[in-house]
């Protein structure tokens, strides 16, 4: 049975994009060396930060943007297996636009 998630307020979970395998000039990247990407996906939007005014401000990222986020940012969780994160909108630092 698949499990569903849906974030509270303004927080927003992201299924973190890995990182190439190779450098640029064609280095191969042991798994060990490699860092964390800090891009992912947006799977689930949380429906938005609670005003004092009690009105709620939209999020600004949608479910499948593509997501820049800080090194240390969010928490992590093991959902069916694949890590993610769950960040605040606030820690998400740039929508990815093709």
């Amino acid at each position: 049975m698949a499990k569903t998630i849906r974030p509270l307020n303004d927080r927003i979970l992201v299924q973190r994009i890995e990182a190439e395998e190779k450098t640029a000039g064609g280095i191969l990247i042991p798994d060990n060396a490699k860092e964390k990407p800090a891009e992912g996906r947006v799977v689930a939007v949380g429906s938005g930060k609670l005003l004092e005014s009690g009105n709620r401000r939209t999020p600004e990222v949608k479910v499948g943007d593509r997501v820049l986020f800080g090194k240390w940012s969010g928490s992590e969780v093991k959902l069916e297996g694949n890590e993610h994160l769950l960040l605040k909108e606030e820690e998400i630092l740039a929508i990815l636009e093709s």
